[in-house]
């Protein structure tokens, strides 16, 4: 390949920038290596523009690479002799866009439009020199409905299109806009590699050099360290799952189905054979919800496709709902845990107020929807019974209707054709729809209590754009350990880990948590951790403490 010499001069790097690392030239002197992919001849992305009086220019052969230095030394230059000299050659601002064209420089105005990131060189492989940089100023001022810019690794995404595209859904990618999103990324994607041949048409540039690879003034030496802590989970193997443990736990909640069908079939259905075959359906229905819940994280396999499958039958013909809905409601509460308007699982639809701020808010506009004070009353009398056999009923199958997920419906109809052959022939049409609610108003009750104890006594409040591990543990809280809590919870009692990692398999929560946890004491990061019976009472202090401050502004403010 020619050499890539600076007439202005652009000097181009070809290097990927290490997760979590700045090799910007101007704040470091540094320029990376060239890049394999240019001696084989294949397309890479420039990294960087650097002035004539501080050019190195790069030379890459098949098993070879040069560099000659022209005029000073571009490692002692300082920040402020770059923009200096940056200024006299020509060098515009951030986000202004230029094009090498036969030795010469041509300012092209340029908008990044969806689809078309970085463009392409021509046949002999060697790409056009030209990149954008952005200040985060500007990025954070994409952050609308019809405008989303994101950065991931310092590179800059426009979104905005492709969001409605998204496989976890329009709103999770949404929630992200303006901010880096590196570590949500990383989280929610079991192959990163793979995803980012899909993120590539979308890029539109870089942070510009000089500007903090976080925004708003976050904690850098926080997030490296949590980035090095997740490096070190991946190299102890902790997101590899166990094939005996998912299995065991598939074979016990199918053992339990097939028991109930064999209880109702020798003992027939009197009272009390129905009460207990209510628990044991009960019982495999919570175990069933908490194991889809480790597909749709993709913690099972390697391979995306095969844990979305699996996922589908378990959520959808084990218990008869939506894995698109799930997804995309899921993965929104893990992006943005306990943030009004962004976790749709702190949207209470006014039967509620959470946290310290709503509350306040309504009892000032003098918002009387329900007697809020008595909230932590009339909560047990609404939310632990009605949530599965009502409202997410509901939302389920208008979900899939509205949004024509027919998959997922045939799915559930599957599940309904099975439970309905079973037990019509021993309960009748009427006695099946009034066994079947009733097993729903039992879940309800268990899904509940598990999954409100770790959320609902924690911190609820408005966008505060922390970084990822600062917001994850302002969210959420573990429930001490035992053979008991990790059944029963489904491991969410290590709700921590599992907003950190959301697709490490569950049974290595436990070796990951001392890490964890070592990590926040650095920090003086907050790790909460109470036995199972505090969680549940928290659930209803908390309730009564948010319907307080609420009477208070309502009568006072």
């Amino acid at each position: 390949m020619p050499h890539l010499a600076c007439n202005l001069t652009v000097g181009i790097a070809y290097n990927k920038v290490p997760h979590g690392k700045e090799k910007m030239a101007n704040m470091d002197g540094i320029i990376p290596p060239v890049n394999k992919s240019m001696a084989s001849g294949r397309r890479a992305q420039p990294a960087l523009l650097v002035p004539q009086e501080s050019c190195e220019v790069w030379q890459a052969t098949s098993g070879s690479k040069k560099i000659e230095q022209n005029n000073a030394d571009f490692g002692q230059n300082s920040n402020s002799s770059f923009r200096s000299s940056a200024a006299r050659s020509g060098v515009r601002s951030p986000g202004k866009k230029y094009e090498k064209e036969g030795g010469n420089k041509k300012d092209k105005e340029s908008s990044g439009p969806m689809g078309k990131g970085g463009e392409q060189g021509g046949d002999s492989g060697e790409p056009a020199a030209q990149i954008r940089f952005y200040t985060w100023d500007e990025i954070q001022k994409h952050n609308l409905r019809t405008d989303k810019w994101l950065v991931i690794e310092r590179k800059v995404y426009n979104v905005t299109k492709w969001a409605n595209r998204h496989p976890g859904g329009q709103r999770v990618i949404s929630h992200c806009a303006g901010e880096d999103a590196t570590d949500a990324f990383q989280a929610f994607h079991i192959n990163p590699t793979l995803v980012q041949k899909f993120l590539k048409p979308l890029l539109i540039g870089e942070l510009a050099p000089g500007e903090p690879s976080q925004d708003r003034d976050k904690n850098s030496q926080l997030v490296e360290d949590f980035r090095t802590l997740r490096k070190t989970a991946e190299d102890m193997n902790l997101f590899r799952a166990s094939p005996l443990f998912f299995s065991l736990y598939l074979g016990h909640i199918l053992a339990m189905e097939v028991l109930a069908w064999l209880m109702v079939s020798y003992f027939g259905t009197g009272w009390i054979t129905t009460l207990i075959l209510s628990c044991i359906l009960t019982t495999s229905q919570a175990q069933a919800g908490w194991l889809q819940h480790d597909f749709g994280h993709l913690s099972v396999f390697k391979k995306s496709s095969w844990n979305h499958i699996v996922h589908k039958f378990v959520i959808g013909h084990l218990k008869g709902a939506s894995a698109n809905w799930w997804n995309h409601r899921h993965f929104q509460h893990h992006a943005k845990p306990n943030i009004f308007q962004k976790d749709p699982d702190v949207n209470m639809l006014h039967i509620f107020v959470l946290g310290d701020t709503q509350p306040v808010e309504y009892g000032k506009k003098k918002l009387k929807y329900l007697p809020y004070n008595h909230q932590h009353e009339y909560f047990f009398l609404i939310f632990p019974p009605l949530l599965i056999p009502v409202y997410f009923q509901i939302q389920i199958i208008s979900t899939m209707i509205k949004r024509r997920f027919w998959a997922d419906l045939a799915w559930a109809i599957s599940y309904y054709l099975r439970y309905f052959i079973t037990y019509i022939p021993f309960y009748g049409v009427l006695g099946s729809l009034c066994l079947l609610t009733f097993v729903r108003f039992l879940e309800s009750h268990w899904f509940v209590w598990v999954t409100q104890m770790n959320h609902i006594p924690m911190e609820i409040d408005s966008e505060k754009h922390r970084d990822w591990l600062s917001s994850q543990m302002a969210a959420t809280c573990n429930i001490e350990q035992s053979f008991f809590n990790d059944w029963f919870t489904g491991h969410l009692n290590f709700q921590i880990e599992h907003h950190l990692f959301p697709t490490m398999p569950r049974h290595n929560f436990w070796k990951v948590k001392p890490l964890v946890k070592s990590l926040c004491a650095k920090y003086g990061v907050q790790y909460e951790e109470k036995p199972l019976g505090k969680a549940f009472v928290d659930i209803v202090g908390s309730l009564k403490k948010s319907g307080d401050l609420w009477l208070d502004a309502y009568l006072h403010k």
